[in-house]
């Protein structure tokens, strides 16, 4: 599967949604007070009259300042003191109107992944954000791969930014905060196997190619393998891939 790259040049006004969100549990709604205009977020407004929100896979958000300050207050989510994964974020927002739909979930994951990295810090940790997009979508490529492609991995592409931003914050920030020290090298080698078996368990029941072109496929799916364990460094980004995999990923 080709990797999808696309710009998004949105305003409030040009999003329009016509599918309908996800459902979510009742009881995450109840617990959810509404709070525009409980918190001053002006600090977050821009005073620019247009502002471009570039990401690191390419895309580019822009809004007019209007627009933008209006998210700002509408969306209170995004400044918690303790934040919520994206997923949750989204489902649990009651006010999400101009976000209804796939493309607009799309949006909500970069606006999300743009609040909290200023949050987190746009340059300190440039390298390790990189890094996390780059073990995500390779797992997304890979799945992708599988399953020869899918609108589902096209949005994915965008919404890994908001999982990349959300594990910046989970990412212990001193030796400190560290306490599984021990030696992963054994944990990562068997994660790593597990998706090499895929592999060749998935080219057993793929029918769509064959021959040579069966070969040339497998070989492109080992080496995106390969990256993978290029990428997966110590346990923090052990952790950080099995559970975007296993949360994200899970056919039958």
């Amino acid at each position: 599967m080709k990797k999808i790259i696309y710009i998004l040049t949105i305003s409030i006004t040009f999003l329009s949604c016509n599918n309908q969100p996800n459902k979510v549990e009742e009881e995450n709604f109840a617990e959810k007070e509404t709070q525009t205009n409980k918190f001053d977020n002006s600090k977050y407004y821009t005073q620019q009259d247009t502002i471009l929100i570039a990401t690191e896979i390419g895309d580019t958000l822009k809004y007019a300042k209007i627009d933008f300050n209006n998210i700002v207050d509408k969306h209170t989510e995004f400044f918690e003191d303790y934040p919520k994964n994206p997923d949750q974020a989204y489902f649990n927002d009651m006010d999400k109107e101009e976000f209804n739909c796939e493309v607009g979930q799309d949006v909500y994951y970069v606006l999300y992944a743009y609040f909290l990295k200023q949050r987190n810090g746009v340059e300190e940790f440039a390298q390790q954000r990189q890094k996390l997009i780059n073990i995500y979508s390779n797992i997304n490529s890979l799945f992708g791969h599988f399953q020869y492609g899918g609108t589902y991995f096209g949005h994915q592409s965008s919404r890994i930014l908001g999982y990349a931003e959300y594990s910046i914050y989970l990412l212990p920030k001193s030796k400190d905060d560290i306490s599984k020290t021990y030696d992963i090298t054994k944990q990562k080698d068997f994660y790593i196997k597990s998706l090499r078996q895929l592999i060749e368990d998935e080219s057993k029941i793929d029918f769509e190619t064959l021959g040579q072109e069966k070969i040339a496929r497998n070989k492109k799916l080992k080496a995106i393998v390969g990256e993978l364990n290029k990428l997966i460094t110590d346990n923090f980004y052990l952790r950080r891939a099995q559970e975007f995999q296993y949360g994200h990923y899970e056919y039958y």
